[in-house]
């Protein structure tokens, strides 16, 4: 029975990382189309809101007495939380802008190494050798994942720059959501992270939207982005990494990285060498290095 509930924790998991895989993907092909970065994430957070809005009545009609309603004090926490959910995907969304989405996603996932750095100076907890070996591990495959030494007059630096914030931006998201009113229901925790979110994203669009706003994006790509990037995602996440522990849910999530490399390869016809597939590789075995041993503990 417990070995079936792992399972399920794992296809959660992976489900939710594969959706976020193919996201940069729809982004691009939007860019493609002239569509702004504050078109394209507006219309992501608008209808992300309204299908979670659809989500939440449905879960409190269906149950009534077994939901726990959140308070006032939860839903501040959970938007001043989800305001670096905002910043991710307006940081993330200006790298794929500027540079391969085989290459941005390598820069989101940073998030390893700087997640270690965050736990040591908000948690005061040393990194331990494995820890250590794992952020070198990640460094030495993203400069081979990026081509850094063969491409270094063709990677636009702009996206560099937009990428390293949108790890840093998304290491805070990852930080505080796993601390923040973690008793209500992820529906309601994606909600109202997502309302956050949503100030920041319109604070955004304000002030650099200077071409009129294109409503078409609502059409066309605003219900991929948000099937794909803030409504399956966190809730199927939120729902599997209580089962998997964040060991093994960690592991799995890294599937994000193949998955958004592999889109791009077919869909966008970006190019990915040898040496790429192989950085690609090492930060997964990373991951892997970094959470073998409470993987271990949540299986027992």
């Amino acid at each position: 029975m417990v070995k079936n509930s792992i399972i399920k924790g794992v296809f959660l998991v992976g489900l939710g990382a594969t959706s976020y895989g193919m996201l940069a993907t729809f982004v691009k092909l939007a860019y493609k189309e002239h569509y702004t970065t504050a078109e394209v994430i507006c219309a992501q957070f608008i209808y992300g809101i309204l299908g979670l809005l659809i989500i939440n009545t449905f879960q409190k009609t269906r149950n009534k007495s077994e939901t726990k309603k959140a308070t006032s004090k939860n839903i501040i926490q959970l938007m001043i939380a989800g305001t670096s959910l905002g910043l991710t995907s307006i940081f993330y969304y200006l790298c794929v802008k500027y540079i391969a989405v085989s290459i941005a996603i390598v820069l989101l996932m940073q998030t390893v190494w700087m997640g270690v750095l965050l736990e040591w100076f908000l948690g005061k907890k040393v990194p331990s050798i494995k820890k250590i070996l794992s952020v070198i591990i990640v460094l030495i495959g993203t400069v081979l994942a990026t081509n850094l030494i063969n491409n270094t007059t063709q990677i636009d630096w702009h996206g560099i720059f937009w990428g390293i914030l949108a790890a840093a931006s998304f290491t805070t998201t990852m930080f505080t959501a796993n601390k923040v009113a973690i008793e209500i229901s992820s529906a309601q925790r994606s909600l109202f992270m997502l309302f956050g979110g949503a100030v920041i994203v319109f604070i955004f669009t304000l002030f650099t939207q200077i071409t009129p706003f294109n409503f078409h994006i609502f059409f066309k790509w605003g219900i991929f982005m948000a099937l794909f990037g803030t409504i399956i995602p966190p809730i199927l996440m939120n729902a599997g990494f209580p089962i998997t522990g964040i060991g093994l849910g960690s592991i799995v999530s890294a599937l994000e990285l193949p998955v958004s490399v592999i889109m791009a390869f077919l869909i966008l016809n970006e190019k990915v060498v040898a040496i790429q597939w192989m950085g690609i590789c090492l930060i997964i075995i990373a991951i892997v290095i970094m959470n073998i041993k409470s993987t271990s503990i949540s299986k027992k």
